[in-house]
């Protein structure tokens, strides 16, 4: 896998976790934030900035 596929797998999966946690509305789910929180650090360890795909 390309260091570019790899970049846009995990964006995916960011964004698929986006728009489950803003389905879930003020319910507390402590392991979807912490799905989160990990995918944020590897997106960032690849040099991709959150900020610009986080709902």
């Amino acid at each position: 896998m390309t260091d570019k596929e790899l970049i846009t797998t995990t964006i995916d999966r960011y964004t698929d976790l986006q728009r489950i946690k803003r389905e879930n509305g003020n319910q507390e789910n402590k392991e979807l934030d912490y799905q989160i929180k990990v995918t944020t650090a590897k997106l960032s360890s690849l040099g991709v900035n959150v900020e610009d795909i986080t709902l």
